[in-house]
């Protein structure tokens, strides 16, 4: 029983025919495909794949940004029941040769010249493998054909409609969607193979808590290629009727907002942090009066906001006050940021810091949070927009089970747990359990109304010297409410203390400099890490955000590093998680001469 996308698709494109279901931008211009638009060029793609030979079963790689083309050739791949081998288009050649490979996969189709010349690097290995150019010309003698070239090849042998049917209709629910290979996090990225009922069983849970209509609009910026971004950002969306649009790039994302003025979006913590940021500096620097007006009405968003997480009717005085807040000052800041249609943020991807998720919602923008994992197709749990609390997973969504194990780890079982690992038998039955229950390797507990709260990751534990456990990621999303703290990643396994390695947020530091008088130069960042003022600073903050902690849960040591955590540089993968075995080892040094000085 269940569902396959295929079957979702169709019903869309019949459903909705006539709504937006892409805005494309073309020339500088968001542009209106509708669903019975977008139906055509799936069902065009998908004939010029047949016309290629491509089958039921074959893997076909997929390296991109998110664009039309991603969205079409997703769909195609599907209704002949080939395998979307998604890749993020930031992966180096090594481990996108490494998927490739490992995945079997056939097809290569890449976007600009620089994923070209990946997949020109990967022929030197995998001399059969096809390469499909979205933006390049051709190249007959290395392989490469265009998607233009497919689109053409299906228009002069199009399926007609008995054929079509048979093709996405023979699709199972149980059938192979896609195989999406984990971050690498601890280890070789392992391929994570999700079926079509495991993708649409978390569409149709998703459908219980977050309403969306046609002609809604969700501006998309979470990367397909991962599976949080090709559930929320492509699958639920298309499901609902809903226009997508696509972010140009993590630059011209305020830009894209105020041009589409979305309804519905997906980021990741690190962008909220970013907005956050940039929203307060931007206050500092307006008049006294203007100062005073955003704090009060941002006072009277904090009161209602709380009064609205104790589940308690808002008094009407507060309502009147409220009222107030949005048309003085509000309205007016959402309206810039191109938020006044926006009903709802999902956060996922990583934790998101409490005082990050206060702030919107005190400024009128609810931030739901959920939990999962790549091998949970996305979803486990999540908050509602009527009922949610700040710093937790929020509660099991339709049809998931959930347990916390002895141990403290949290067990997870139903339609949305993976097939398996690709060609690993032994890791699947490492993380599956004979009845069923996946091993997820995080540590958790419910709290009175059964909301999940995520402690840490079994393996990121920090064990003292003396043997306690330190779980760094609540105490890192506790300093980040600093403004002075852009980044950081606890230490101390095996030690006698906790320290931290930590990238100040130079800009809020340079402003406070100023606001102080301090004589600092704020020509180089090394020398500004260095000052003893500055870290004076990051001290005071770390002690007043380290006032409940355990004694031997505070930090005591910290060396403030200038360059921050990248993922061209290696230190955060794709989704923006710190990859903190990589770290360790990479300042083994500074940490060494720390825990030394």
């Amino acid at each position: 029983m269940g569902y396959t996308l295929n079957q979702m698709f169709i019903e869309s494109v019949n459903k909705f025919s006539n709504s937006p279901a892409i805005l494309n931008k073309v020339h500088g211009e968001y542009r209106t495909i509708k669903y019975r638009e977008l139906g055509e060029k799936v069902r065009i793609l998908t004939s010029g794949l047949v016309a290629l030979g491509v089958q039921k079963g074959d893997r076909i790689a997929l390296i991109s940004e998110n664009r039309l083309e991603w969205a079409i050739a997703d769909i195609s791949f599907m209704q002949i029941g080939a395998i979307n081998v998604a890749i993020f288009p930031t992966l180096p050649v090594p481990q996108v040769q490494y998927i490739v490979a490992d995945s079997g996969s056939k097809i290569i189709f890449v976007s600009n010249k620089n994923q070209l010349a990946k997949a020109l690097e990967l022929k030197k290995a995998l001399s059969r493998l096809l390469i499909v150019t979205m933006d390049c010309n051709a190249d007959n003698k290395n392989g490469v054909i265009t998607f233009d070239e497919v689109v053409k090849r299906g228009e002069a042998y199009p399926l007609n409609d008995v054929e079509y049917e048979h093709h996405w209709g023979s699709v199972r629910p149980n059938d192979w969607a896609s195989i999406v290979y984990t971050s690498g996090t601890t280890g070789s990225p392992k391929g994570v193979i999700l079926s079509h009922h495991n993708f649409a069983s978390i569409v149709k849970a998703a459908q219980e808590f977050i309403k969306l209509h046609p002609g809604d609009v969700l501006l998309s910026f979470a990367p397909l290629n991962h599976v949080m971004g090709r559930l929320i950002d492509h699958y639920f969306p298309l499901n609902c009727g809903v226009a997508i649009a696509y972010v140009e790039s993590l630059r011209r994302l305020r830009h894209n907002m105020t041009e589409v003025k979305p309804h519905f979006m997906l980021l990741v913590p690190r962008v909220f942090e970013v907005f956050q940021e940039g929203l307060l500096r931007n206050i500092a620097k307006e008049s006294y009066l203007k100062q005073k007006l955003f704090h009060w009405a941002l006072s009277i968003g904090k009161r209602r906001s709380k009064i609205f997480r104790m589940r308690r009717d808002i008094p009407l005085i507060h309502n009147f006050w409220w009222w107030l807040a949005n048309k003085i000052v509000l309205n007016n800041i959402r309206e810039q940021m191109g938020l006044q249609r926006l009903r709802l943020f999902v956060s996922g991807g990583a934790p998101l810091s409490i005082g990050t998720a206060e702030f919107f919602h005190s400024i009128g923008l609810i931030i739901l949070e959920g939990y999962g994992l790549t091998e949970t197709s996305t979803l486990v749990s999540a908050n509602r927009p009527q009922w949610f609390k700040f710093g937790t997973g929020g509660q099991p969504v339709k049809d998931v089970e959930v347990k916390i194990a002895d141990d403290g780890e949290i067990l997870v079982r139903g339609p949305n747990v993976l097939q398996g690992y690709y060609n690993k038998p032994k890791e699947t039955s490492e993380v599956i359990d004979t009845e069923g229950w996946f091993h997820t390797g995080d540590i958790g507990e419910f709290d009175e109304d059964n909301f999940l709260k995520i402690t840490d990751r079994k393996k990121d534990l920090i064990v003292l010297a003396n043997g306690k456990k330190v779980a760094p990621q609540p105490i890192e999303n506790r300093m980040k409410e600093s403004p002075y703290i852009a980044q950081i990643i606890l230490l101390g396994d095996k030690e006698n203390t906790v320290s931290a390695l930590i990238v100040p947020s130079f800009e809020h530091i340079k402003d406070w400099a100023k606001k102080c008088s301090i004589s600092i130069s704020f020509d180089d960042n090394s020398k500004l890490a260095q000052h003893p003022e500055v870290n004076s600073l990051i001290r005071n903050e770390i002690q007043r955000l380290s006032g409940d902690l355990a004694d031997f849960e505070k930090i005591r040591l910290f060396t403030l590093t200038v360059q921050d955590f990248t993922v061209e540089s290696g230190e955060l993968t794709p989704t923006l998680k710190v990859k903190r075995h990589f770290l360790i080892e990479k300042y083994k040094d500074v940490i060494e001469a720390m825990y030394r000085g």
